[in-house]
């Protein structure tokens, strides 16, 4: 059986080889030319309007019958970031066979917290009331974001209508699928109040709170951490053991909690690595772990691309 599969491995990869020479072009120009045959293009979608503010999301929506799908949240301390700066790293879900919701939210200049949080999660909503229009499989949501995108990403896939963010009443629990599959968390804040004060004061943190009366309150409301339970969903977390804006210890407290309470997770650990910025060959190891711990889990399938 074995042979079998390495034999038509091969025969296949033959065969694109020959096809590319045929055309003229490298298999790396073939693919990304696929995309465009592949994919349609939804822009600047308004899924919210709040404190006089559009949130927008670009979708990048796979032709296939049904598709898993990636929502990715841009990172920037909750202060700072666009959708469009992390339209690349919708890529690599692309070529995994994923549509691609890609969000922007209130950042701390036009709402403090927890307007960010609502915010994806209303962009969660927007994917599931159109899951029917553009062939996502609700079944295979997936939420990443890295930094503060990494924090949100984690909110919007752990939490639960009864924890009192989704103010709309279209959450109900008659939504088909209403569940978020796998979080890839990269780097982000899993304990807001550990950087209010302290050691690991980081100012973003502390934009975001703003002249919130109950700082502390309000910052345990929207740290992950607080709602780690049996029924959460997978976990992949990337962390740089030398990040310096949002400590690794952060990364091992939400380890620790999912395995407390028996959720399936992963950290993957970047010796020496920073906020980020990881090398070719990093980012390339991380993916190839992302993608088998997707396809382990029937996120994607089993074989090849869909």
């Amino acid at each position: 059986m074995h042979r079998m599969l390495l034999a038509t491995a091969v025969l296949l990869a033959i065969a694109t080889s020959l096809a590319c020479s045929q055309t003229g072009i490298s298999p790396e120009l073939e693919a990304a030319i696929r995309y465009e045959f592949e994919y349609s293009v939804v822009p600047n979608v308004v899924y919210s309007t709040a404190s006089g503010y559009e949130c927008k999301l670009d979708a990048y929506v796979h032709n296939a019958d049904t598709s898993p799908v990636v929502i990715v949240i841009h990172g920037g301390g909750w202060i700072a970031g666009t959708k469009e700066e992390r339209t690349l790293e919708c890529v690599p879900f692309m070529a995994m066979g994923f549509s691609v919701v890609n969000v922007e939210y209130r950042l701390a200049r036009v709402a403090f917290a927890p307007a960010a949080v609502e915010d994806c999660r209303l962009a969660l909503l927007w994917v599931l009331r159109n899951a029917r229009k553009y062939h996502f499989d609700t079944s295979r949501i997936v939420v990443t974001g890295g930094s503060a995108g990494g924090h949100l990403a984690l909110m919007t896939g752990l939490l639960q209508p009864s924890d009192g963010f989704d103010a709309s009443k279209e959450w109900e629990a008659s939504i088909p699928g209403a569940h978020v599959a796998a979080i890839i968390n990269w780097f982000g804040i899993t304990d807001v109040n550990d950087l209010l004060g302290g050691p690991n004061r980081q100012d973003y943190a502390v934009s975001w709170m703003g002249t919130l009366p109950d700082r502390e309150g309000v910052a345990k409301r929207v740290s992950p951490l607080t709602y780690i339970r049996t029924s959460s969903p997978l976990v992949f977390t990337v962390h740089g053991d030398r990040d310096q804006l949002v400590p690794y210890q952060q990364a091992l407290k939400l380890q620790k909690a999912l395995d407390d309470v028996g959720v399936d997770n992963v950290l993957m650990t970047i010796p020496g690595g920073r906020h980020g910025g990881f090398s070719h060959a990093e980012y390339v190891r991380c993916f190839s772990a992302i993608e088998s711990f997707l396809r382990k889990h029937g996120i994607l399938p089993a074989g090849s691309k869909q």
